[in-house]
């Protein structure tokens, strides 16, 4: 008894430690060029004073990103990254502030949807989400929520998100790319993927081909198991192969000369 339950404990301890690895893993996939680990960046700022959508004009400049500024983002409670067309999806910007004594100011949030293939081809400039009072003291880390849709006439299939986070310090603007990675974008109350419905119909279709060939394997045994037919010949039988090769012979006529006697 002591045995099963030592091994009861060693399996729960072995699906926990499965749980908190699959976690941080796909946290780690959202970091880009960060040396900061995932639950570093979960520290909420009071007020973040959200102004609204496009409230600065950023246009198209980029900006480079500050040494020491590291980013991670979360897709809180959709690990798979799945988006439903025309609704609306949040994730969360982790930012660590170890660019020196300086407090870090954050200026905004935008994204853009690309083709996976061609960077160059732009599908979609998401909307940019604009901050009026969210700063990052030094050595210090905050997170920063951004909600974003895409279009509802996008079609469903993988696209490239693209997510930059703008911030200044000491008045001089930078920007840190949070995101570079694919999403799935499926129609609204479309729970199954492409992939899914995919595996779905391969799924039926091996077990429609698993089951003709076990049929076909059991007529094959079923015709196998068959013995050949017997004729019966007066009141011997006789096997109806033996009849054909004794055709026309002297044992053939014999036999029917004493059937003739006999009536």
């Amino acid at each position: 008894m002591t045995m099963v339950m030592a091994l009861k404990n060693v399996r729960v301890f072995f699906l926990a430690l499965l749980f908190l690895s699959s976690s941080l893993l796909q946290v780690a996939r959202c970091q880009v060029g960060s040396d900061v680990e995932p639950t570093e960046a979960v520290e909420e700022v009071g007020d973040l004073g959200i102004v609204g959508e496009d409230a600065q004009d950023f246009g198209d400049e980029n900006f480079s990103p500050a040494p020491g500024v590291n980013t991670v983002c979360v897709f809180p409670k959709n690990g798979a990254r799945v988006v439903p067309a025309g609704e609306e999806t949040e994730l969360l910007v982790g930012m660590k502030n170890d660019a020196g004594d300086s407090t870090l100011n954050v200026i905004a949030i935008k994204a853009s949807i690309h083709l996976p293939f061609d960077h160059q081809l732009l599908v979609q400039n998401l909307t940019a989400q604009a901050f009026n009072n969210a700063s990052v003291p030094a050595s210090a880390q905050a997170t920063f929520p951004y909600i974003f849709a895409v279009s509802k006439f996008l079609q469903a299939g993988t696209f490239d998100l693209v997510g930059t986070i703008i911030y200044e310090i000491d008045q001089n603007p930078y920007q840190s790319t949070f995101y570079n990675g694919t999403i799935e974008v499926v129609e609204a109350g479309n729970f199954l993927s492409i992939e899914s419905v995919f595996l779905v119909t391969l799924a039926i279709s091996l077990l429609v081909l698993l089951g003709a060939w076990i049929r076909g394997q059991i007529k094959n045994l079923s015709k196998k198991t068959k013995r050949a037919p017997k004729v019966e010949v007066g009141t011997k039988t006789t096997d109806a192969s033996m009849d054909e090769w004794l055709q026309g012979t002297a044992y053939t006529q014999s036999l029917s000369s004493k059937s003739k006697k006999k009536k």
